[in-house]
């Protein structure tokens, strides 16, 4: 089983932010959904772009390469061409921080 580990203050990610944190080799990307932290996949399964780059709204982030969307709570792609889903994690705020499941 995975350990939650810390990757920035929770303050720093603002409402309709996303950024990219490696999390013990894996790059995860983090999403302020109106107020909710939301962890996926950062690397578009298509050409393996960086999501934390594209464009955010609602639950819903766009490739900045080539457009496809994903929902950044399940990962599922939303619009291709991209195919495959990118992962989940399980994100949490312990205190001033957040913390990430890896």
């Amino acid at each position: 089983m995975g350990e939650f580990v810390t990757v920035a203050r929770a303050e720093d990610l603002k409402d309709g932010e996303i950024r990219a944190f490696d999390v013990q080799g894996i790059k995860i990307a983090v999403a302020n959904v109106a107020g909710e932290f939301r962890a996926f996949g950062d690397t578009c399964t298509h050409r393996e772009c960086s999501l934390a780059a594209g464009d955010l709204e609602g639950t819903t982030v766009t490739c900045p390469c080539h457009g496809s969307r994903f929902d950044v709570i399940s990962g599922a792609v939303l619009r291709g061409p991209a195919r495959v889903p990118v992962g989940s994690f399980e994100v949490r705020t312990a205190g001033e921080n957040l913390e990430i499941k890896s």
